[in-house]
């Protein structure tokens, strides 16, 4: 019988999601840089920012590899 070790399978699923979210962090930042320099509001930009970096809170709470699949797969 194989046996996954959930704590691994956690890490890197959370590799994952930090692999996947980084070009989008880096668009964020450069929008939060312009928005600095013209004046413009940067909640918005922020809260997004903060959004992406929740991405990979919920892996903490999966039980098995099929939530962690889940949550890739959104």
């Amino acid at each position: 019988m194989i046996t996954v070790n959930l704590d691994k399978a956690k890490n890197i699923t959370k590799e994952s999601i930090r692999r996947r979210r980084k070009p989008l962090l880096e668009a964020q930042d450069v929008a939060f840089q312009r928005a600095l320099e013209s004046g413009e509001d940067t909640a918005p930009i922020v809260a997004e920012k903060q959004r992406l970096r929740d991405l990979t809170n919920p892996v903490d709470d999966c039980a098995d590899t099929d939530a962690l699949k889940a949550l890739l797969e959104a």
